[in-house]
C-alpha cells in the first residue's frame, strides 16, 4: 500500500515543512555605571527573563568608549555628584538614556535630575516588573518617574511657567506641531514616526529642534510647556 499522499498526481509539500523564524528582537545593551560586583550580579538576575536585555559592568571612563550602549543605570552613591556624572556623560554621549536608581531619594533630587536631563528614575526597592517596565519605556524615548514626583513636576511648571521658560512666542513649523501633538498625547518616537510615516530618526530631530525652541531639556519639560502655553489642541 502506498503511503505517500498525493493530489492531482503530484507529491504534497510535508506538512512538517519549517516555519520562517520570527524576527529577533535587536537587544537592549544597558550599562551599569560604576557598580560593584554584588550589585551588577544583583542586576543580572533581576533581568534574567529579559532576554533581549544586554547587561555591561561599566567604569565612568568606559561610557565614552562603548558606542553601542542604549542606556544607563547610574546608582545614586555617597562619593559622586550624580549632576555632574550626568553632565559629563551628556557632553560625551548626548544621544544616552540615563537612569537613576537609588535608595530613598527625596522628590526634589528626582526633579533636579529629571530637569538635568536624566530619564527616569528607579527605586531600588522597586519591583522587578517596575525596573522592566521603565527600561523599556525610557528605551522606546519616553520619561519614567514615580507617579507623584511627574505630578509635582507639573503642578509646578504650571504654577509659574514664566519663570521657567523664556518669554516670548515661539513658532513651529507644520511638521512640528504634528510631532508636538502626538508627544503631549504620550506617543513614542516610533509611534510618532509610524503615524507621519517618517523614519525615528527625524523625529528625534524634530524633538530635538522643539527642546532648543523652548529652552528645555526633556520631553516631560516640552510636554508640559505645550500645554501650559496651548502650544497644542486640546482633545
Amino acid at each position: 500500500m502506498l503511503t505517500a499522499v498525493t493530489q492531482l498526481g503530484k507529491p504534497m509539500k510535508a506538512a512538517t515543512a519549517m516555519k520562517a523564524a520570527p524576527a529577533k528582537k535587536p537587544p537592549i545593551r544597558i550599562a551599569v555605571v560604576e557598580s560593584d560586583p554584588l550589585r551588577f550580579v544583583g542586576f543580572r538576575a533581576l533581568f534574567d527573563s529579559e532576554p533581549d536585555f544586554e547587561l555591561i559592568s561599566a567604569s565612568l571612563p568606559d561610557i565614552g568608549t562603548l558606542p553601542d550602549i542604549d542606556l544607563i543605570l547610574l546608582g545614586n552613591r555617597s562619593g559622586h555628584n550624580l549632576f555632574d556624572l550626568m553632565a559629563s556623560f551628556k557632553a560625551t554621549r548626548p544621544d544616552l538614556r540615563i537612569i537613576v536608581t537609588g535608595s530613598g531619594v527625596d522628590e526634589e533630587t528626582i526633579l533636579k535630575a529629571i530637569a538635568s536631563g536624566a530619564k527616569g528614575y528607579v527605586d531600588e526597592a522597586a519591583s522587578p516588573a517596575e525596573f522592566v517596565q521603565a527600561i523599556r519605556v525610557v528605551n522606546q524615548g519616553s520619561v519614567w518617574a514615580p507617579r507623584h514626583v511627574l505630578s509635582m513636576f507639573i503642578e509646578r511648571v504650571s504654577s509659574a511657567p514664566g519663570r521657567v521658560f523664556p518669554a516670548g512666542r515661539v513658532t513651529f513649523t507644520d511638521r512640528e506641531k504634528e510631532v508636538l501633538e502626538m508627544l503631549v498625547a504620550g506617543r513614542s518616537n516610533k509611534e510618532i514616526g509610524s503615524a507621519l510615516g517618517i523614519e525615528e530618526r527625524t523625529v528625534k530631530a524634530h524633538v530635538a529642534k522643539l527642546m532648543r525652541k523652548v529652552g528645555v531639556q526633556n520631553r516631560i519639560a516640552l510636554s508640559v510647556h505645550a500645554i501650559t502655553h496651548s502650544l497644542v489642541t486640546a482633545k
